[in-house]
């Protein structure tokens, strides 16, 4: 299962954790003051690549 599933929009990235893991994750290092729509996180595409292998490299599977 994917931990987290990406919807790139142009310049905002959504990334919503499905598991628990990836919700443990985005709590830790995106924290409460990242913008949320629904259950995604709202990122601006700049930061996305950084994120996006932070979550890779601590074991976490993503997929658009």
């Amino acid at each position: 299962m994917t931990d987290i599933q990406i919807r790139d929009e142009g310049t905002l990235v959504l990334l919503t954790p499905a598991t628990t893991a990836g919700r443990d994750w985005c709590a830790e290092w995106l924290g409460d003051d990242c913008p949320r729509f629904g259950a995604a996180y709202v990122v601006e595409h700049r930061y996305a690549a950084d994120i996006l292998d932070g979550m890779t490299d601590d074991g976490l599977t993503v997929a658009a």
